[in-house]
């Protein structure tokens, strides 16, 4: 029960950063990659402070530090580079679609035990999820910005398989955003021709107020949850858990954006938070 108490805390911080950027981007029209660039810093400097003032120390680790930098890294820059030109339903079935893959395969290559209900309730999960957010017939899809977006579910995929082999999960966590961070403010100058945190016509003080809580709350403190948490759930239940994330997001934007409630959602919430209940179980 409290394995599934914190699940739920994290995945609502997930589903908090969805709405807090759609809140920015969507709302105040800060630029994405801007808002990804001011969460990421401001997450690494929180985190900064919280192990110097809790004396974790500042130990960088080794190859396995390098993978969860980069897999941090895709996960940012694919996201935000993705949704430029991509549905955001679309956009979503794609990122969780490859986590799936990506940390099921990382469990059967660690020999996890995934017994039938594990299977089961992903499928009841994510066909819940492909109910609720897939788009209409019209329109062709940009294959560069999926592309980005699977980059986007590869990197998370990677990132949170990573996070089981930690022993310390704040002081990874504070790592890993520390490290990218730096690597982050020269990314976006090369992609965008100018240092997005320097003054983009767009950034506002709410867009950046957005992004500060994103950054410090419910991506740096919600990324060491999730880090702490990963040894008991495992790769696939992990996996499974993050199904949540669109329909919590979307419970989010209607509570705080007045966007509508509707019989699908009701419906398509009901099979996804079933799937993850089923293969929360351990046999």
């Amino acid at each position: 029960m409290r394995l599934l108490l914190l699940t739920a805390i994290t995945m609502t911080a997930f589903a908090a950063n969805s709405v807090l950027n759609r809140a920015a981007v969507g709302g105040l029209g800060m630029d994405a990659m801007s808002f990804g660039v001011i969460r990421l810093v401001s997450g690494a400097l929180a985190l900064a402070a919280l192990i110097a003032w809790q004396k974790r120390g500042f130990a960088i680790g080794g190859v396995g530090r390098g993978v969860a930098v980069a897999g941090l890294l895709a996960y940012i820059f694919g996201f935000s580079l993705a949704y430029r030109g991509l549905d955001a339903g679309l956009g979503a079935l794609i990122l969780f679609g490859v986590v799936q893959i990506t940390m099921f395969g990382g469990a059967v290559v660690a020999r996890e035990d995934m017994p039938m209900t594990r299977w089961l309730g992903a499928g009841l999960a994510l066909a819940g999820l492909v109910w609720l957010l897939a788009p209409g017939s019209g329109g062709a899809v940009s294959v560069a910005h999926a592309a980005a977006m699977a980059a986007a579910g590869l990197g998370w995929g990677i990132y949170s398989l990573q996070g089981r082999r930690e022993s310390d999960a704040t002081q990874a966590t504070a790592m890993n955003f520390i490290l990218a961070a730096p690597v982050a403010v020269l990314l976006s100058w090369a992609l965008a021709g100018e240092i997005v945190i320097g003054g983009a016509a767009a950034l506002s003080g709410q867009g950046v107020a957005l992004a500060v809580v994103s950054g410090v709350i419910t991506s740096g403190l919600g990324y060491a949850l999730w880090y702490a948490i990963l040894p008991g759930l495992g790769a696939s239940r992990a996996a499974v858990a993050q199904l949540t994330v669109p329909v919590i997001a979307m419970a989010g934007g209607m509570a705080f954006l007045a966007e509508p409630l509707t019989l699908r959602f009701v419906g398509a919430a009901v099979l996804v938070i079933g799937g993850v209940l089923v293969s929360m179980r351990k046999a």
